[in-house]
C-alpha cells in the first residue's frame, strides 16, 4: 500500500472561517493533540494576515516536533518573507504557495490573464524555495479551470521547486466522478508529476467534500487537506474523521495507508469543539454524539445478538469511553488517576490535586462520575486564565421578567461583590459581571447543553463575545447548574483577553 499524507488546516482554513480569535495557548493545545493523533502535516495559521497569526505559526514552528508546519502565503514576496520568518524554528518547515486559475479568478479577482497567472505561479515557488525545500503549491479554483492550462501551471509549478501540488474544490462545485477524473487527468498529462505529491483540497458546499476528497484519492492523490469536525469557510471543508474512518474501515477500497492514531479522533473532536465554540450535531459521522447509539427496537435487537449487525464502527475504535469502573465522591486519587490514564490523561502532582479537588465537587453533586464527565472536567477551563475567577453568585427573580444577581469575583487576587438587574437571571448575571470588569464587548451568542448523561447532568455553557475591532472570543462554562456554567462561560470569555481590570471598575 501507498502512503496517504494527512494535512490538517483546522487552524489555518477552519480558525479563518470562524470569526473567532484563537489565542497562541488555544492554538498550541490544538497542535499538540494533532500531533498525538499522528497527522502530517499542520497548516498553522497565514502569517501575513494578522501579527496574531504571525506568532501562532512562530510559536507553533517552535514547540511542535515529528510534524510539518505549513504556513499559507499569497504568490507575493511579502507574504513568503513574512512565512519564512513565522516558519524559521521548525523542524520541517513547509511554505504553502500560490494563485487562483479559473478563468473567474484571474478575470475577476486578480486581474491577470492566463500568461500573467502563469509567471507570478512560477515566480511564487521560486522565491519559496529560496527558503525552505518543501514547497507547497495551490492551484485555486482548480476544479473550475481550464484542465490543459491546469495541467501547465502545474507543470511549471513543479519545475520552478513545488514539491506538493494542491488541485482544489475551492467552492464545492465537483461530483465525485467529476473531482476524480480531473485528478486523473492532472496524474496522467503533467509529465513531470513523479516529482510531486498530488493533494486534494475539497469544500462542502454541496455536502460532497469528503466523496470528493475519496474519489481524488482513488484516482492516485497521495495527500488529502482535512479539518477537524468539517469546519471551514462557508459549509466546511473535508472532515479529517470521515476520510480517515471511511479509510480504516474500508482499506481495501483504497490502497493506502496513513499514520493516523484512530482512538485519539473522539478525543480531537472534542477538543476542537471546546476551544473554537462550534458544536458538534448530534447525528455527525463518526463523533457525533448519536453515531453510535441504537433506538429502533430491530436495531436493538440486532445490535444485542451481534453488535455488526448495525454497527460497521466500535465506538472505542475511535475512543469513545466505555466505563469499567464507577467513580464516585468515596473514589481516591489513584481511582481517579488510573481512570484518567485509561483516557490519555498523565496528571501528576499538584496538577492531580487540583483536578481531584474539582472531582470531588462534581462527584457530591451528581454521586457518580461518567468518562464523558471526566473529559468535561480535564477540559474545564476555569482557574487556566486566572485573572478573573467566579467566588460566589446569588439569584433573586420578581416575577418572570425581572431578575437580580449579586456576584462575588476575584480580580488579579482581590475579592469584589457587586450587583445589578436584568430580565432574566442570565441576563442579570451577565449585566452584573460586565458591571464588574468594565467589559464592554457585545454578546453575540449564548448556548446551553447538556453533556452528560442522567437528571444531574454536567451543562455546557458557550457565550461568544464580539468586540469593536471585530475579535469575537469564545468562552466555556461547565457546571451542574446551568446558571453557574453561564457565569464560568462568560467569566472565561473576558479572562482569555488578558485584560487588566482597575479597582474603579471592579
Amino acid at each position: 500500500m501507498q502512503r496517504l499524507y494527512i494535512f490538517d488546516t483546522t487552524l489555518r482554513d477552519g480558525e479563518q472561517s470562524l470569526g473567532i480569535t484563537l489565542n497562541v495557548k488555544e492554538k498550541l493545545e490544538i497542535g499538540h493533540q494533532l500531533v498525538k493523533l499522528g497527522v502530517d502535516i499542520i497548516e498553522a495559521g497565514f502569517p501575513a494576515s494578522s501579527p496574531g497569526d504571525l506568532e501562532s505559526v512562530r510559536t507553533l514552528a517552535a514547540e511542535l516536533k515529528g510534524v510539518t508546519i505549513c504556513g499559507l502565503t499569497r504568490a507575493v514576496p511579502q507574504d513568503i518573507d513574512i512565512c519564512a520568518e513565522a516558519l524559521r524554528k521548525a523542524e520541517n518547515p513547509r511554505i504553502h504557495t500560490g494563485i487562483g486559475v479559473s478563468p473567474v479568478h484571474m478575470e475577476k479577482k486578480l486581474g491577470l490573464n492566463p500568461e500573467q497567472t502563469l509567471e507570478q505561479a512560477v515566480f511564487a515557488v521560486k522565491y519559496a524555495k529560496r527558503y525552505v525545500n518543501d514547497v507547497e503549491f495551490y492551484a485555486e479554483d482548480a476544479f473550475r479551470s481550464d484542465p490543459a492550462f491546469l495541467v501547465k501551471v502545474i507543470e511549471e509549478a513543479i519545475k520552478a521547486g513545488a514539491t506538493v501540488v494542491n488541485i482544489p474544490d475551492t467552492v464545492g462545485y465537483a461530483n465525485p466522478w467529476e473531482y476524480g477524473e480531473l485528478i486523473d487527468f492532472v496524474i496522467k498529462n503533467v509529465r513531470n508529476i513523479d516529482k510531486a505529491v498530488v493533494s486534494v483540497h475539497c469544500h462542502n458546499d454541496l455536502g460532497m467534500a469528503t466523496a470528493n476528497a475519496l474519489a481524488g484519492i482513488r484516482a492516485g492523490a497521495r495527500q488529502v487537506e482535512v479539518t477537524i469536525n468539517g469546519i471551514g469557510e462557508r459549509a466546511g471543508n473535508t472532515s479529517f474523521e470521515e476520510v480517515v474512518m471511511a479509510i480504516y474501515t474500508r482499506r481495501d477500497g483504497y490502497g493506502v495507508k496513513n499514520n493516523i492514531k484512530v482512538y485519539e479522533i473522539s478525543a480531537t473532536s472534542r477538543l476542537v469543539s471546546r476551544i473554537t465554540g462550534v458544536a458538534v450535531p448530534d447525528y455527525k459521522a463518526i463523533v457525533g454524539a448519536n453515531a453510535y447509539s441504537h433506538a429502533s427496537g430491530i436495531h436493538q435487537d440486532g445490535v444485542l445478538k451481534d453488535r455488526e449487525t448495525y454497527e460497521i464502527i466500535k465506538p472505542e475504535t475511535i475512543g469513545v469511553p466505555q466505563n469499567i469502573i464507577s467513580l464516585t465522591a468515596r473514589s481516591g486519587r489513584h481511582a481517579l488517576k488510573y481512570r484518567l490514564e485509561e483516557l490519555g490523561y498523565k496528571v501528576e502532582g499538584d496538577q492531580l490535586n487540583d483536578v481531584y479537588k474539582r472531582f470531588l465537587h462534581l462527584a457530591d453533586s451528581k454521586q457518580e462520575v461518567f468518562d464523558q464527565d471526566l473529559y468535561v472536567l480535564m477540559g474545564d477551563p476555569e482557574g487556566k486564565a486566572s485573572n478573573i475567577l467566579l467566588q460566589s453568585m446569588a439569584i433573586s427573580t420578581s416575577g418572570i421578567e425581572t431578575a437580580t444577581a449579586t456576584v462575588t469575583l476575584e480580580i488579579e487576587g482581590r475579592k469584589f461583590t457587586d450587583a445589578a438587574c436584568g430580565n432574566g437571571p442570565v441576563n442579570a448575571l451577565f449585566n452584573t459581571i460586565d458591571r464588574m470588569t468594565g467589559n464592554d464587548a457585545m454578546l453575540e451568542d449564548y448556548t446551553l447543553k447538556s453533556v452528560t448523561r442522567g437528571s444531574k447532568a454536567l451543562g455546557e455553557a458557550t457565550v461568544k463575545l464580539r468586540y469593536n475591532d471585530g475579535r469575537l472570543v469564545v468562552g466555556k462554562g461547565f457546571s451542574t447548574d446551568i446558571i453557574e456554567a453561564s457565569a464560568k462561560a462568560y467569566i472565561n470569555a473576558l479572562a482569555k483577553q488578558n485584560h487588566k481590570f482597575s479597582k474603579s471598575q471592579a
